[in-house]
């Protein structure tokens, strides 16, 4: 697909990641979407007469360019959320980004992933569960996500750099600067062994929006989040809130009765909203991880489990297929119409089971 126009997608008027991924579904590729003419675009479900209206497909287009530059001339990737180098976790969650700007050498989509979330003010206590939970980590093939902040998150950074983790640190705000400013040097030392992560344009400021928007890459990306320290307020709560949507796990260090930066983890695990954690041979067994020189080989395919009758059917199509499928030939053998049969593509595609292809074709992933 054309990156100039991945990227102008994300700046169409009124066109979110879903209705985005399904623009895409429709059309089989970002391109195909700015050239349709409007009487297709009005058949594709949840658009219609003032979506197109308010569609800016050139001012769009102008600004995605000036943006291609400035990701050529700093060495930032783009992924779209059909590359395979797209979290495949995140992929799962029906609010995740279409597009994401990446930094560094990081794999997005290590064996094992967890967030590490906590208080701006963190204690030294706090630290120290920091630097004991990373050390017990590294043994584990993993990655570790957190949000670049100040507290409990830089202090999780550092002590992947320290130890030789890989970590990735999710922004709030473009790759054109860096916020807080007191943690670039730590953010050039992640891009090493790891790197930074946005959905946000060069230019973009950190608005105090764009952290819940944040937390839920964070959230989206990672197996589980762990809570370290967290007032009863505050965006490590709101992390910890967004994993349980995803039906992630979520786990926290308990504090003692009365700390101001430990009532946020007392909260979580009083009311069964996270599980309470004491080593990470807690956190292991809950996930059913094996240390990295015990694991075995990972078989390569697997059949999926927990498809509807109507994408079974699709599924069962594609599989029996040598090649490609194209969206009109799969209308005709499912015998589903054309929007039903849209937004179960959709649906199978963010699971990671099939993937679309140029022409509005689609095979097994």
């Amino acid at each position: 697909m054309s990156q100039l126009h991945q990227v102008a997608l994300t700046l169409l008027n009124n066109i979110g990641p879903s209705l985005a991924k399904l623009l895409v579904s429709h059309f089989g590729d970002t391109e195909n979407v700015f050239n349709a003419p409007n009487y297709k675009l009005l058949r594709v479900p949840g658009i219609g007469e003032k979506t197109i209206s308010q569609l800016n497909f050139k001012e769009a287009l102008t600004k995605a360019e000036a943006e291609l530059k400035f990701v050529e001339k700093n060495g930032i990737e783009i992924i779209f959320y059909t590359d395979s180098r797209y979290p495949k976790r995140l992929k799962n969650c029906g609010d995740a980004p279409i597009l994401l700007f990446s930094k560094g050498n990081a794999n997005l989509n290590m064996q094992h992933v967890i967030s590490i979330v906590g208080t701006r003010n963190a204690t030294e206590y706090g630290k120290h569960l920091c630097h004991e939970l990373v050390e017990e980590l590294k043994q584990y093939n993993i990655l570790i996500v957190s949000g670049l902040a100040l507290g409990i998150d830089v202090a999780a950074h550092k002590e992947c750099v320290k130890l030789n983790v890989p970590t990735v640190g999710v922004l709030g705000h473009g790759l054109d600067r860096m916020y807080p400013s007191q943690n670039r040097a730590t953010a050039e030392k992640m891009l090493d062994n790891g790197g930074l992560l946005t959905e946000y344009l060069s230019g973009t400021i950190p608005d105090r929006e764009n952290f819940p928007q944040r937390n839920r890459i964070v959230a989206g990306m990672a197996d589980a989040t762990v809570v370290i320290e967290a007032g009863i307020k505050g965006g490590a709560l709101i992390t910890a809130e967004i994993a349980n949507s995803y039906n992630r796990d979520v786990f926290a260090f308990p504090g003692r009765v009365g700390d101001d930066y430990s009532e946020g983890c007392n909260f979580l695990i009083r009311n069964n909203k996270a599980a309470l954690l004491t080593c990470v041979a807690d956190l292991a067994y809950s996930l059913g991880w094996e240390k990295a020189d015990n694991l075995k080989p990972a078989e390569q395919f697997m059949l999926p489990i927990d498809l509807s009758a109507e994408e079974q059917l699709i599924f069962d199509i594609l599989k029996q297929s040598n090649s490609p499928v194209a969206i009109d030939d799969l209308t005709i053998k499912a015998n589903l119409p054309t929007s039903l049969l849209a937004m179960n593509l959709l649906n199978m595609e963010m699971q990671g089971y099939i993937r679309s292809l140029p022409g509005k074709t689609y095979c097994i992933n």
